[in-house]
């Protein structure tokens, strides 16, 4: 295995593509991969759309004015500060902020705390978790009933929030601060689910369950959600920054990676541990080679190789060892044909891409293989 120096020097992400779905932070979660070698691919698959001038969210903070709740819900920082601006805006603010004062204030996570505390006000309480169902947790411990509870959406439903809290005999009005809709222009989603569905990318990131959901919805419209689906079950690693994002791909019985704290840093670090461990590492022809998504670590040294080159390293990585016919490797070739000079060209390409020409041989008249080590060849005699 190359050292962690020669990792430091390209990076614990390079050679791997990924998919970044987010349409807030999306420069700073994209900036964050490259800084660890990968190659992005963004695609907003929403864009969120403020309501300062919406009048269900002027009629709700006028609510709260008239007839002060007993506890606010804050979910969001940006939905929060947005909320405080918009009551400013219809000279309202300080009303608003009189009225928050003097009720029992929650936030959900400490970003949310800032903007709370930002505002003048002081929270209650926030969960270590960040979690809306502990928040739920702790107003049924404490009871609801016949109290009336405020909670500032965050562009989606929340799902059995609402209805648990009315079950349990509170009064519930949401305070629509934005919502979320469908990107204007379709074309980056629809290039993000088509390299999804070709294994273009390595790994799909979240930060939102709105986006999951959105990217879902046109993988439907294009009639693409089976493919969509069995890439992110087997080929391409789908990275959701907490639970709550997750669950529009887990009702489709996609299982998904979270860090365990739910922010992009921890997110790109796990990414930085699946991903690598997810590669082939191979010893060949005295060398150790790693297959990522578009290129290849031989000894260590990074390796770009056209997508063709990949195409035909990861059918011979199959079955390292044994001969591949070069009728199966032209079929694993995109959009080659019939014509097994393809195979030829490619292979010609992908060995000068490796820097080690013998890393593949040529078996006449039957294809190609990996030159597996002699040592190796027992383990994977009956791959």
């Amino acid at each position: 295995m190359y050292d962690t120096q020669q990792q430091s020097e390209h990076g614990p992400l390079a050679g791997f593509t990924v998919g970044v779905t987010a349409a807030r932070r999306a420069d700073e979660l994209g900036a964050l991969l490259q800084r660890r070698g990968a190659a992005v691919l963004h695609a907003p698959a929403l864009r969120i759309v403020p309501l300062a001038d919406d009048s269900e969210l002027l009629a709700a903070t006028k609510e709260i004015i008239q007839r002060t709740p007993d506890i606010v819900v804050a979910t969001t920082a940006i939905g929060f500060r947005g909320w405080i601006e918009a009551a400013d805006g219809w000279g309202l603010g300080e009303d608003l902020l009189e009225r928050l004062r003097g009720v029992e204030l929650l936030a959900r996570g400490p970003k949310v705390k800032g903007a709370v505390r930002a505002a003048g006000l002081t929270e209650e309480w926030s969960p270590s978790s960040e979690s809306m169902a502990e928040v739920l947790d702790r107003l049924l411990e404490e009871g609801v009933d016949g109290r009336r509870v405020a909670i500032q959406l965050h562009g989606e439903p929340l799902p059995g929030f609402v209805e648990s809290l009315r079950a349990a005999g509170a009064e519930v009005l949401g305070v629509p601060v934005y919502r979320w809709l469908p990107p204007e222009d379709i074309g980056p989603v629809d290039r993000l689910l088509d390299a999804t569905v070709s294994r273009g990318l390595d790994a799909l990131t979240f930060t939102s369950a709105p986006a999951a959901a959105s990217l879902l919805s046109r993988a439907e419209e294009r009639g693409l959600l089976p493919e969509v689906l069995a890439a992110l079950n087997h080929d391409v690693l789908p990275a959701c920054v907490g639970p709550v994002t997750a669950l529009p791909l887990q009702a489709l019985g996609v299982d998904t990676v979270q860090p365990v704290r739910f922010r992009l840093g921890p997110l790109v670090q796990l990414l930085c541990q699946e991903l690598p461990g997810r590669a082939r590492s191979l010893p060949i022809a005295g060398h150790q080679v790693e297959i990522r998504g578009h290129a290849v670590l031989v000894d260590g040294v990074l390796r770009p190789v056209p997508p063709a080159g990949m195409s035909l390293l990861r059918a011979l990585s199959r079955r390292p060892g044994w001969v591949v016919p070069r009728a199966e490797l032209l079929r694993a070739l995109p959009g080659a044909g019939r014509d097994e000079h393809a195979v030829e060209t490619a292979m010609a390409r992908l060995r000068t891409a490796l820097g080690a020409p013998k890393l593949i041989q040529t078996v006449v008249k039957r294809g190609y293989r990996l030159a597996l080590d002699p040592a190796a060849d027992a383990k994977y005699a009956d791959t």
